[in-house]
């Protein structure tokens, strides 16, 4: 089901005036995640953005890695239109298919608490080897958030809050990465965190 709050008004608001994450910004990133997946021998084939927005992750890897298969997925009706990604609802819906790299990023705070524990489960089960994940924690929203210019009709948790849901799944690599406990990517002692 769309969300009729993520409309042209909130994208242009969150996502074109005045972005929190610039799409420069956001490349570096998708640039990052996928040289940490090919130290780790993660051949990404396949990549699914969950909450894609503008496509900043998406249109990337269809730029730099054109051999990547790649969907992108929101749940606004807008967004979908706009950018063309399939209309997904990961709150309530599990993705098609299997991916190497997921990446969910700013979009579990938008959803209540059973809504989310879905959604880690769903993430997992569409995750073969590695996940992106961001959202703002209580902690972010104390120390390192511009309150100015971010949406704050959200459900804030703590962090330890996610991590617990997502360690039933994953392995914590840091810096937003999850290697999916049943993938072959090996991680020294030093890369996961505690």
């Amino acid at each position: 089901m769309a969300r009729n709050d993520f409309d042209a008004r909130f994208f242009s608001r969150y996502y074109l005036r005045r972005p929190i994450h610039t799409k420069a910004r956001l490349h570096r990133l998708a640039t990052a995640v996928d040289n940490l997946c090919a130290w780790w021998e993660v051949p990404v084939r396949s990549m699914l953005d969950v909450g894609a927005g503008v496509g900043h992750w998406s249109n990337w890897y269809r730029k730099e890695r054109p051999r990547v298969r790649v969907t992108s997925t929101d749940v606004s009706g807008h967004a979908c239109r706009r950018y063309g990604h399939e209309l997904l609802d990961i709150g309530s819906e599990r993705p098609h298919g299997v991916y190497d790299l997921v990446v969910c990023m700013s979009v579990l705070q938008y959803l209540d608490d059973a809504a989310a524990r879905r959604a880690i489960a769903n993430l997992a089960a569409a995750t073969r080897n590695v996940l992106y994940f961001e959202v703002p924690t209580t902690r972010d929203l104390e120390e390192s958030v511009d309150t100015e210019e971010t949406d704050f009709r959200i459900h804030v948790r703590r962090g330890e809050w996610y991590a617990r849901k997502l360690d039933r799944h994953f392995v914590r690599a840091g810096a937003g990465l999850w290697v999916r406990r049943e993938s072959n990517v090996i991680l020294y002692e030093l890369e996961r965190c505690r």
